[in-house]
């Protein structure tokens, strides 16, 4: 049975949310499950006083938890601060209530990080005074997935924790997708499922890489056309969101995405910006189920390049949702 209240929490209203364990374990281990986030996010919201168990405040992920006993865990609402630097715009794409879906531009970081010196897209949405979730903590307030830095593209932002635990459960089992576009160096001979597992790669922190032992990672390219200049626009369909997967799989087969400055060859005479894009977003809205589909689209650079080098004709019939998802009738079901 899981109860609703709303309480104060150092002067903050926060959502409270309890629930009776039904098994026993570990303080982390079960609300991770609860809540449907990494340990490391849970061990932060536990150490930080955020937890109870019945009633009492633990602050160790290790406490063991007794069938039967109460957990509450409280979520901060966001606060809005004001960043003097966030002198850019997104383009808002669908918002309602519960969810916002941006198209994110090129060179921007989605939340913040130690390492990251400037404006992120948490730091946009916190100066637009946008109400975001909390339970993936401070520095990630709102995101459901990210982009990488120089990719462009669709985005889903939760404004709220119910909206945020729905949408990471369809993250979880695939009632949430996504397919890609991406102009790269070579075609390829057909199109393929790549299934292999992917890691940090041992030889540069930077990268990732297929490992041994990995994380399970499946990614399905899709022919779309071919370019006046030998390049090819492929489409990609995600089965799992591992850090730098479609690069990392198109690696493997001896490809690259032109622009990838990190995967990419150094001969590659482009010189631009890496020409990977969240074409097409798909969910279920957390309020009622029904279909979301939202489709990007391409930025400036990505824009121009294909208008240069590909028929154009032929693109604007291909680059519909419909005849991008029918590529992938290929996937056996």
């Amino acid at each position: 049975m899981v109860l609703f209240s709303i309480k104060l929490y150092l002067g903050f209203a926060v959502e409270s949310i309890c629930v009776v364990a039904n098994s026993s374990g570990r303080l982390d281990k079960i609300l991770s499950e609860v809540i449907k986030v990494s340990r490391n996010q849970v061990e932060k919201l536990i150490k930080e006083g955020y937890v109870t168990v019945d009633g009492k405040s633990v602050v160790k992920g290790s406490f063991k938890v007794k069938e039967g006993q109460e957990i509450c865990y409280s979520l901060p609402k966001s606060e809005v601060l004001e960043f003097e630097d966030v002198d850019f715009d997104i383009e808002i794409l669908y918002e309602d209530d519960d969810v916002l879906v941006l198209n994110k531009p090129a060179g921007l970081v989605v939340h913040p990080a130690p390492s990251v010196k400037e404006a992120t897209l948490v730091d946009w949405l916190r100066k637009k005074g946008v109400r975001l979730s909390t339970i993936s903590g401070e520095e990630r307030n709102g995101i459901v997935h990210r982009l990488d830095k120089d990719t462009t593209g669709a985005i889903l932002v939760a404004k709220n924790n119910f909206a945020h635990e729905a949408l990471s459960r369809q993250l979880q089992d695939r009632s949430m997708g996504r397919y890609y576009l991406a102009v790269i160096n070579h075609p390829l001979k057909e199109n393929l499922i790549v299934n292999k597992p992917i890691a940090r790669n041992p030889k540069n922190r930077l990268k990732m890489a297929i490992v041994d032992g990995g994380r399970e990672s499946k990614t399905a390219f899709a022919k779309i056309a071919l370019s006046d200049n030998g390049h090819e626009l492929v489409a990609m369909k995600l089965f799992s969101g591992r850090t730098h997967q479609i690069r990392v799989h198109l690696t493997a087969l001896g490809r690259y995405i032109l622009g990838d400055k990190l995967y990419g060859a150094k001969s590659c005479k482009y010189s631009g910006g890496m020409l990977l894009h969240a074409y097409i977003l798909y969910f279920l809205h957390p309020q009622d189920g029904r279909m979301v589909e939202i489709k990007a689209p391409l930025q400036t650079e990505m824009k121009s390049y294909i208008q240069q080098h590909f028929d154009k004709e032929i693109l604007n019939e291909k680059l519909e949702n419909e005849q991008i998802k029918s590529c992938f009738n290929f996937i056996d079901n």
